[in-house]
């Protein structure tokens, strides 16, 4: 895909968020990787609804503003998860209300944030970190998520909001959307002693559909065990 279609598709996707209330003013940023290792990224201080394709940031391998307007200063959240995710090709960032009232509650663990509520929460999201609070644009979260090591598609920055890598941008951008649905669910069901996916139906998943997911921790439990990444489901 050239990249003038690349400017529009990100333009395209960024309003279906914004006009469905997934990251509103102008909050949340999304990028895309380009052949010669540079970025196409969405400008500072713009709403992901009012996107115009000719100002999107263009940035060089260095992370240096080649053309259009100034970009978002989550360029070190950016930078670090295309470091780390090796076949990422794009990231969404976003400042979905569910998902960032789930980095809130004091049971979240930081290695699995959800538990296995639903097939499609594995197939897209695979399974979720989450960080400490970092001030937006802090450089310091890029040493957070370099510390992850590659191994998580999906991000939580407590207090902020998902951050979620993908082969494409419409992987990415359905892997936000299944997060987001998935702590909806969890915030709706908590306190009521769910019923959640068992072992051997996420087993079955991971054989079915090639995901990557690390082996259980012995000091988990398994609600909380199956972190790690996985590869977008397809229906």
């Amino acid at each position: 895909m050239d990249e003038t279609r690349l400017r529009e598709e990100i333009c395209r996707f960024g309003r279906s968020l914004f006009e469905r209330g997934l990251t509103p003013g102008s909050s949340g940023n999304i990028s895309l990787r380009l052949d010669d290792g540079g970025w196409l990224v969405t400008p500072t201080n713009a709403s992901l609804g009012f996107l115009d394709p000719a100002r999107i940031s263009r940035l060089d391998a260095a992370g240096r503003l080649l053309s259009g307007d100034p970009p978002t200063k989550e360029i070190p959240l950016h930078s670090a998860l295309y470091e780390t995710r090796g076949t990422a090709r794009a990231i969404v960032h976003l400042h979905s209300t569910h998902s960032v009232a789930l980095t809130m509650l004091p049971e979240i663990d930081p290695r699995a944030a959800l538990p296995p509520m639903t097939p499609y929460y594995l197939m897209r999201a695979g399974q979720t970190a989450l960080l400490p609070y970092y001030r937006p644009g802090d450089p310091a979260v890029a040493d957070a998520i370099r510390g992850l090591a590659g191994r998580y598609t999906s991000v939580l920055l407590a207090n902020h909001g998902p951050v979620v890598a993908g082969d494409t941008l419409e992987a990415a951008v359905f892997a936000t959307e299944e997060l987001e649905e998935t702590a909806k669910l969890y915030l709706l069901l908590r306190g009521l002693n769910p019923r959640y996916l068992s072992p051997a139906q996420v087993d079955d998943l991971v054989k079915t559909f090639g995901l990557t997911l690390p082996a259980p921790d012995a000091h988990h439990d398994h609600d909380h065990a199956h972190g790690g990444h996985a590869h977008p489901g397809e229906d």
